[in-house]
């Protein structure tokens, strides 16, 4: 007679919670989700806002706002300026969420489909951003206003290029260096697509390209340092670690890597805490570490289930704010201050970043989702300029640049950058 054996106790409902949060880690996810990671937007809009914060409340200099005492940052928020003095932490957070949405980007794509939705992505906007800055100064160069960008022809045709510091002019945007760090890393990814993703090379492009960096600070060599980004490659290793999470599910493997990116990223970060005065490496550590937190839980965590819409809108004007709201936002604050009578600091700021949000809005609207969706086409066509000459039954010869529609569909999907330049759409 077979032994009767009592169920044990049915777990709490805590318990059932807890294990249904362990499952939600371990499923892996297919290269490209169903819809847009909301919750990596939302990563990207708080550190939008720190960078911002940064700019206007946080920053250690008078040159904005005037010596005059009554916009001493220390005195009118002696709360909130200390702390948005570490809002610079935003950059390094934005680097943190490209390297996972350049990876989600690059997977399944030829480097020809990368490449498009790269330069769409990009390119319209920053084009038009930098060609606002150049009339705005004009026109507040003619009215006898202060304005600190150079509109001089030369700079701004370099700027056009995106690579102005590599062509011995300044920024015209100030924001627009992390521009260059992304199409360094960008280049990397491309270079590595030509060889063909997999989960095993990319993991030992992880590996590589982190020792290969340190060799190049260890040398002091300068060349190395440009092309490896010495200082951030921890920030996109680990980013890429969190992707495969995401794709794969976690593993040992994966989380050796992680842990290797973010030992180096916290190493070298002292070089960034250096350079900003009044911050501490140990708070900036912990910031950016909870950064990484939030960004394993919109990845493979329980929160890659989010689908709330604000959020998606939000990601997506997280770009145009970032360009403008120093090189316009700044100059137009301080027109405010100069010229609203009894405006305190503090309104004039949050009108300021208003405005600048309203500019982002419609740079979206109308250069983004309008003319860039325009150029991504043209672009991807002139991948093939022969096709249209071809019968319907002829093989394009294409290789690997096959499936470029099945790509535009995915472009839509959460991925790429900056950016800052890493975005949160491929």
């Amino acid at each position: 007679m077979p032994v009767l054996v009592a169920p044990g106790p049915r777990p709490s409902p805590t318990v059932r919670k807890a294990r249904r949060w362990a499952r939600g880690w371990r499923r892996p996810r297919p290269a490209h989700g169903d819809g847009r990671l909301a919750a990596v937007d939302g990563l990207r809009l708080l550190a939008a806002i720190a960078v911002a914060a940064y700019h206007f409340v946080g920053t250690p200099t008078r040159d904005f706002w005037g010596a005059d005492p009554a916009h001493d940052l220390s005195a009118v928020a002696p709360t909130l300026h200390p702390v948005s003095g570490y809002g610079w932490l935003g950059v390094e957070a934005f680097f943190l969420i490209s390297g996972f949405v350049i990876c989600m980007s690059c997977w399944g794509r030829s480097p020809g489909q990368f490449a498009v939705s790269r330069i769409c992505r990009l390119f319209p906007v920053y084009w038009a951003v930098v060609l606002l800055i150049v009339a705005a100064g004009v026109v507040a160069t003619f009215a006898g206003q202060r304005w600190g960008a150079p509109t001089d022809l030369r700079t701004t045709l370099g700027n056009l290029t995106m690579i102005p510091s590599a062509l011995g002019v300044p920024f015209t945007a100030g924001v627009a260096w992390t521009l260059w760090v992304e199409a360094r890393f960008y280049l990397l990814m491309g270079g590595l697509l030509l060889i063909g993703l997999t989960y095993r090379r990319v993991i030992a492009f992880g590996f590589l390209w982190l020792t290969l960096a340190a060799m190049g600070r260890e040398q002091d060599s300068a060349a190395l340092d440009t092309v490896l980004l010495g200082e951030y490659a921890g920030l996109f290793v680990a980013g890429i670690a969190v992707y495969l999470m995401y794709h794969y599910g976690p593993n040992l493997l994966l989380w050796l890597l992680l842990g290797f990116a973010w030992c180096y990223a916290l190493t070298v970060l002292n070089d960034r805490v250096v350079a900003h005065p009044g911050t501490s490496w140990a708070v900036s550590a912990a910031v950016l570490t909870g950064c990484l937190g939030l960004l394993l839980l919109a990845g493979p965590g329980p929160l890659r289930r989010l689908r709330w819409r604000p959020l998606v809108y939000a990601g997506a004007l997280t770009y145009p704010f970032y360009l403008v709201h120093q090189s316009l936002g700044v100059p137009l604050t301080r027109g405010i201050l100069e010229n609203v009578s009894g405006i305190g600091l503090l309104p004039a700021i949050a009108l300021g970043l208003a405005l600048c949000m309203l500019l982002a809005a419609a740079l979206e609207r109308f250069v983004d989702r309008g003319l860039g969706r325009r150029f991504r086409r043209r672009l991807t066509a002139a991948l093939h300029p022969d096709e249209r000459g071809r019968g319907a039954g002829e093989p394009s010869g294409t290789g690997d640049e096959s499936g470029e529609s099945g790509a535009r569909g995915r472009a839509e999907l959460a991925g790429a950058g900056t950016g800052v330049g890493g975005t949160a759409r491929s």
